[in-house]
């Protein structure tokens, strides 16, 4: 539904008619204080110059709000274009690498209705879906050899694995549009014990937004098949993420997960 009240107009208007008003008392006062005979003549004036204010103040607000509704189609274009780049970049990476295809989707959709149920809310949940969008971007950085690897990891492999955190904040934090979204691809591999990486982070030191993803993440990554894995169904990997908690995983972010319904697709592998 459109809004018919633009504040900004609003204010505008307001303050013209404020002051014109203002002007017209005064001015008549200190004019019938100089000339008392002419007060019936400055009333009638009073009149008209009211009218005037009233009408003028009402074009102003038009012109006004007119200009604020283009100001905010552009702004949703501008924001639509950034998002439409976004997904360009996931999908670029879920691409390179092929054991992760469609994950990017899953986990932001997932990641989004858990910040909601959490009290996310506005330009706060937009944050966490760019950031849930973005959270591995800094694989961009690592070599195709170790992301495209049929197999587990080896020590030194997972050194260069482990540096993507630390590359998405390279990558992203030069970016005024994004740089709000940097607390999931920076600290979703930080645990609440402290045992994780980039940072070794612990606790509540860790941003609410990257511990609701870790735990998304965690489970969309069991419940898919690999190349060197098979997927756990969703009751078992349920219970690993509910065994992570107060570890690996914030105990109340853990619970409201447990209390999320969870669409058909994400439970494919009951």
């Amino acid at each position: 539904m459109r809004s018919w009240w633009y504040p900004a107009a609003g204010r505008i208007a307001a303050a013209y008619a404020v002051f014109s008003f203002a002007w017209i008392l005064i001015g008549d006062r200190l004019a019938n204080d100089a000339a008392p005979a002419q007060s019936s003549r400055l009333t009638i004036e009073d009149l008209k110059g009211s009218i005037f204010v009233l009408l003028s103040g009402l074009l102003i607000y038009v012109l006004v709000s007119r200009h604020e509704v283009h100001r905010r189609r552009s702004l949703r274009e501008q924001q639509a274009a950034y998002d439409e780049t976004l997904l360009g970049w996931a999908a670029a990476l879920d691409l390179r690498d092929h054991s992760t295809a469609e994950h990017t989707a899953r986990v932001t959709e997932l990641t989004t209705r858990l910040a909601a149920s959490l009290g996310f809310e506005g330009r706060a949940l937009e944050l966490v879906k760019r950031g849930a969008t973005l959270h591995d971007i800094g694989k961009m950085g690592v070599p195709d050899e170790i992301l495209r690897k049929n197999g587990p990891l080896t020590d030194e492999e997972w050194v260069q694995m482990r540096r993507h955190p630390d590359l998405a904040v390279q990558f992203l934090n030069g970016i005024a549009y994004l740089r709000e979204s940097l607390d999931i691809p920076w600290c979703h591999h930080e645990r609440w014990d402290g045992t994780g990486y980039p940072r070794g982070l612990a606790g509540t030191d860790i941003p609410l937004a990257a511990r609701i993803f870790s735990v998304i993440d965690v489970y969309d990554a069991v419940t898919s098949e690999r190349p060197y894995r098979q997927p756990l169904d969703h009751a078992s990997a349920i219970l690993l993420v509910h065994d992570g908690a107060g570890t690996q995983f914030d105990p109340d972010v853990v619970a409201a997960f447990e209390r999320l319904p969870l669409p058909a697709r994400h439970t494919h592998h009951v």
